[in-house]
């Protein structure tokens, strides 16, 4: 090519003309070589089936499946199960495909072949894929197809079924875990309200209240105890007063005969009259329950013990003495004593028994106050404990809840109501192969011819440095042309290129 030239499309025109040959003869190789490979190429069947998700048959307001995943994830893992070695191994010695090939290459290249260019997982939309094979039989192609989506839809059942027991288990055993540190955490509470019952925060009312009823208890008791105190100490003036007044003389009878031991004046018989009487005037005034009366039948019962214990000797009326005739206003003052006396005995006991129910009472005090002071330390000693308790129990029934949902989620992929694969296409045996497009590989080769006589065209003209024009010699040498000699050509030298062409 010479330096500086330019092309105008008349020129590029008369070049193609000139060199038309070259892509003539390139075009028709091409186009020979595309044909005679696409005649040798063999047919390639693909058949396909479309696979659609089903979902469940019962609404999950009620029931929620036990497979969450989406669509994808889940295809992922079924492509990676269904096109394992062990499983497409067992197709192609199931259906016998790769006969030649087996015997030329390993199996586990055989099956590397087949998972990466024969089977194709496309997924379609949310909730559905295509599964397509492709083979140099149509039957075979069709066979294989039916055979891998059947393995999709088994797969994904199993599957399904195999997920929802091992949660059903897994719950199983975790609820009974949460069952027993439940049981032991209900038995570490009891155990604990039996050893420190009173002292629960639970109970600080009730021994409040039991601790004010025990203080009116007291209030009560030293009301009564001063009362006693101010009876004996009338008690006391009256026997005081009637001491001090002097004795009536008194006359001695010949026939009566008392005991050394009665210094009364009175036997122990007309004792018990006495006092039997008086019973029966207090039980008309008091209640049986009354300190007076009390006493008093404490006295009765002391006197027919005496009276039992005289008769039961029969020696004493030896030693009797001759009683003396006592005048009614001494004996009257004698019998008023006794019973001052009594009165201030029986007080003197009541005050004992007030002493001893006021301790005890003190007593009972006490215990309510320190269990009271022990309920703080045993608060938040029980709240731990509850907070222990409440965890676990919470656990529990969240566990509780989820084996129900599991156990439900079960039986509905033991009875395959759930959620499933259903095949909408299924597949068929193809008409006539898509694969080589033999239109396409001539086209392409006459394509590629025309593109390399095109390319020789361009490359000859680059390599071509002769002068073609007057413009050339003008441009090139800066020399002015004087004439022009026409071309010469004899006869052997037109033979020379006919023969060339």
């Amino acid at each position: 090519m010479l330096p500086g030239k330019t092309y105008s499309p008349e020129d590029i025109i008369r070049l193609l003309v000139r060199r038309a040959w070259i892509i003539l003869l390139l075009l028709g190789i091409g186009s020979t070589v595309a044909i005679v490979v696409s005649k040798r190429l063999p047919d390639r069947f693909r058949s396909e089936t479309l696979i659609m998700l089903i979902p469940q048959r019962i609404s999950e307001a009620y029931v929620k499946g036990a497979v969450t995943t989406r669509i994808e994830d889940r295809l992922n893992s079924l492509e990676d199960q269904i096109l394992s070695r062990s499983r497409l191994e067992r197709i192609i010695l199931d259906l016998d495909l790769y006969k030649e090939l087996r015997h030329t290459i390993p199996m586990e290249e055989v099956v590397r072949r087949m998972g990466e260019y024969d089977i194709i997982v496309k997924i379609e939309g949310k909730e559905s894929f295509r599964v397509s094979y492709v083979s140099d039989d149509a039957k075979t192609a069709q066979a294989t197809t039916a055979r891998l989506a059947s393995l999709f839809i088994e797969e994904n059942r199993t599957d399904r079924e195999t997920l929802a027991e091992d949660t059903n288990q897994f719950l199983n055993a975790q609820l009974t875990d949460a069952k027993s540190r439940l049981v032991e955490q209900e038995k570490k509470l009891e155990e604990y309200r039996r050893l420190y019952g009173g002292e629960l925060p639970s109970q600080v009312t009730a021994n409040l209240q039991a601790i004010q009823n025990e203080q009116m208890r007291l209030q009560n008791l030293a009301e009564s105890a001063d009362r006693a105190r101010e009876r004996r100490l009338n008690i006391e003036r009256q026997i005081a007063d009637l001491q001090s007044s002097d004795p009536l003389p008194v006359a001695p009878s010949p026939a009566v005969m008392t005991s050394p031991d009665d210094l009364s004046g009175e036997s122990t018989a007309q004792q018990l009259q006495t006092a039997q009487a008086r019973l029966q005037n207090l039980l008309l005034r008091a209640k049986p329950d009354h300190p007076d009366v009390r006493a008093m039948q404490r006295t009765v019962r002391d006197l027919q013990a005496r009276l039992e214990a005289e008769s039961s000797r029969p020696g004493e009326a030896s030693g009797a003495v001759t009683e003396r005739a006592v005048p009614p206003a001494e004996r009257l003052r004698q019998q008023k004593l006794r019973d001052l006396q009594l009165q201030l005995d029986d007080i003197d006991r009541q005050l004992t028994e007030k002493e001893t129910q006021e301790r005890q009472i003190r007593a009972v005090v006490r215990d309510y106050q320190a269990k009271l002071d022990a309920a703080p330390k045993r608060e938040s000693e029980l709240i731990e404990l509850t907070r222990d308790y409440a965890t676990v129990q919470a656990t529990y029934q969240k566990l509780l809840e989820k084996r129900e949902e599991a156990t439900l989620a079960a039986n509905l992929e033991r009875r395959n109501i759930g959620e499933q694969f259903k095949i909408l296409d299924p597949a068929r045996v193809p008409e006539r192969p898509f694969s080589p497009n033999r239109l396409l590989i001539n086209l392409g080769g006459a394509g590629g011819g025309l593109a390399l006589g095109l390319f020789l065209i361009a490359f000859l003209e680059y390599r071509d440095t002769s002068f073609k024009c007057e413009d050339d010699v003008v441009r090139l040498l800066d020399l002015r042309v004087l004439a022009v000699v026409p071309l010469m050509v004899s006869e052997a030298e037109r033979r020379t290129p006919r023969q060339r062409h």
